[in-house]
């Protein structure tokens, strides 16, 4: 008979807990975690973009009369979504050390191993040289969280030589 195998899904946990250890001597230059006003400001503009797609599409449809209705259950729902999926939003944090990114549930990305970073919106996106992506998010600001990376990695360059 087969051995059945845990799926590695239901492991996840959020948090602290979750990260990487540091290495020994591996300093902490910076820590992002998400902030809240963004984090609901991102819900409530996807929340709009669907309202107008999906009245645009009942008007096309000549379903005018329901417009109302649909439009408030999508920003319903995403007001529901927010609220479901908060907690599991604020205890991802992502540390930027000497060396590398740690993120949430066993992500690193080496410093030396990044290709490009990226401010989209709240959102900061690392894109590695073997062209994985990460994205850090529901941030203050992006761009100095970009500039801070870009300057780590500039930095360990500068070591490794």
């Amino acid at each position: 008979m087969s051995k059945i195998e845990r799926d590695e899904v239901l492991n996840y946990r959020p948090g602290p807990e979750s990260e990487l250890p540091l290495d020994e001597g591996e300093q902490v230059l910076a820590i992002f975690t998400p902030d809240q006003k963004r984090y609901w400001t991102d819900h409530a503009v996807l929340a709009v973009i669907g309202a107008v797609i999906v009245s645009a599409v009942l008007f096309w449809l000549g379903k005018g009369n329901q417009v109302t209705i649909a439009a408030f259950a999508i920003v319903l729902g995403m007001a529901l979504r927010g609220l479901y999926f908060r907690s599991e939003a604020f205890a991802r944090r992502w540390q930027l050390t000497d060396r590398r990114l740690i993120g949430p549930q066993g992500k690193q990305v080496m410093l030396l191993e990044i290709d490009a970073v990226r401010s989209l919106m709240g959102d900061v996106q690392v894109v590695t040289k073997g062209g994985d992506k990460h994205l850090i998010r529901h941030l203050a600001d992006a761009a100095p969280v970009a500039r801070e990376i870009e300057s780590a990695q500039a930095a360990r360059k500068l070591v490794a030589k």
